[in-house]
């Protein structure tokens, strides 16, 4: 029998955590069998966990926890109201963990270490006290900031009442009944709640463990284009943990990044400034870096006795001449950047699209020391 550690269990985090989810999943099911939803409940939900996700990705995330842009008063106070609504504590602690996480992934200080499993990334770290609480050292910047001290002081009564006053309020006043009240309250408050911490703790279990290394496989990082889509654009993990300064983590013209589009916009508008972003041509050099160490892992496997799948002499021939044709560019490329010159569009376009086909190339040649990308 396993002994619980009571003693290490966060009881305030945990029982608020077992009654939203008990509640969504038993209460929110009988209220809509037997009462149903309108559009304008959907809404109410859909604008409140909307706000409530961007409020986490483009404040708490982009720009408190990593700098990436600076922002006017308005969109601070914004994503700080809203953001309390997660019930994910305040900026400040979320911060410092995500700052924390950064500095030591995949290591034991790493706050949502997915080296202790999945659940444990996923919302075990926010349920158990390992350790004894250290200090908040890592946010001196936040500190100064007065807005982000306020919503520190008061998180839990801002998350209360925008949360879940606000909606049943609203609804009332739209249809004064109990039920249609009781709809806002379960839609627009507790199962927004639901949805949006478990879309975010995905990006700590999952996107650490599903999903392509394109730019780094030093780490577990992992992108997920069907975690963007419910994350605003977290998904590309991958791509965030390599260039963490970075605005964007959708790059790539194809990417679902709704985050980045409205820090874009609000640029347009004077509400951000200073976005911070890597060049084409550093990303292109991380893609072929990570192309060119899967061609020599492969290479190192060929006729060793660990190799799963050998291959055949004219496939060593070709993955030889891969890994020679990505380092001669990879080569080029670094030096240009070294050296402060400018890459012609063209140029770069080649570089992209052989890139690609090398690395396609590679992943027909799987081997078990060949790692996922």
């Amino acid at each position: 029998m396993i002994k619980i550690p009571f003693r290490r269990i966060n009881w305030i985090t945990s029982l608020f955590l077992i009654f939203t989810a008990l509640t969504a999943l038993i209460a929110v099911p009988i209220y809509l069998w037997k009462f149903g939803i309108d559009w304008f409940q959907f809404s109410m939900f859909f604008f409140f966990a909307s706000a409530t996700t961007m409020s986490i990705t483009l404040g708490y995330h982009r720009l408190f926890s990593h700098l990436a842009f600076k922002a006017k008063w308005p969109v601070k106070l914004a994503t700080l109201v809203f953001g309390a609504c997660a019930f994910e504590n305040s900026c400040l602690d979320w911060s410092a963990d995500h700052r924390k996480h950064h500095k030591h992934v995949d290591h034991d200080d790493d706050p949502y270490d997915i080296s202790k499993g999945f659940m444990w990334a996923h919302i075990g770290w926010l349920i158990f006290k390992m350790k004894p609480e250290q200090p908040i050292n890592n946010v001196n910047d936040l500190l100064k900031d007065r807005l982000v001290m306020w919503q520190h002081k008061y998180v839990h009564w801002i998350g209360f009442v925008v949360g879940l006053v606000i909606p049943p309020l609203i609804a009332y006043a739209v249809e004064p009944t109990w039920q249609y009240a009781l709809g806002g309250f379960l839609l627009a408050g507790i199962l927004r709640i639901v949805v949006v911490q478990h879309c975010t703790f995905f990006i700590n279990s999952l996107c650490h463990t599903i999903g392509k290394r394109p730019y780094n496989t030093d780490n577990t990082a992992r992108d997920s284009a069907i975690m963007a889509v419910f994350t605003c654009g977290e998904g590309y993990h991958n791509y965030h943990h390599a260039f963490q300064h970075d605005y964007r983590n959708g790059v790539k013209p194809w990417q679902f990044d709704p985050t980045k589009w409205m820090i874009w916009l609000l640029s347009k508008v004077g509400l951000t400034s200073q976005l911070r972003r890597v060049s084409d041509e550093k990303i292109l050099l991380a893609e072929m870096r990570e192309a060119k160490r899967q061609a020599e892992r492969r290479l190192a496997a060929v006729g060793t006795p660990e190799e799963s799948h050998p291959l055949t002499e004219k496939a060593t021939e070709m993955l030889h001449s891969f890994s020679q044709r990505l380092t001669e560019s990879y080569e080029e490329l670094e030096q240009a950047i070294s050296d402060k010159v400018t890459v012609s569009r063209k140029a770069m376009t080649q570089w992209q699209k052989e890139t690609r086909e090398i690395v396609r190339h590679i992943a027909t040649m799987r081997g078990s020391v060949c790692h996922p990308a």
